[in-house]
């Protein structure tokens, strides 16, 4: 496991996203309370960026046609995204938030 320092924990709002870029990999960092996620920030039905969309009942809605995607296992809760995103391990150490990246 390779971890890489993305930003502060506080940097993510609560109930919200934070759209990190590293190197040319998106990432979509969602907090809720104390936990954070890490998703390719990619909706996998149209190439457009999850972190722009909203986040309630553990899951972040694309923007643009609806598509629910859970923030554990980044699978799509039904149409139009048939397919899952990618999601990355995260631990919080202090007040950094670190995400294993591929």
């Amino acid at each position: 496991m390779s971890l890489t320092r993305l930003c502060r924990v506080d940097e993510v709002p609560d109930g919200g996203a934070l759209r990190v870029v590293v190197g040319d990999l998106p990432v979509c960092l969602v907090r809720e309370g104390d936990r954070v996620h890490a998703l390719l920030d990619r909706c996998s039905h149209a190439d457009v960026a999850l972190s722009e969309g909203e986040v309630a009942d553990g899951e972040i809605e694309c923007w643009l046609h609806g598509s629910t995607f859970d923030l554990e296992s980044g699978v799509p809760s039904g149409p139009p995204a048939m397919r899952a995103v990618p999601v990355f391990d995260v631990q919080t150490s202090g007040d950094d938030v670190l995400v294993d990246l591929p």
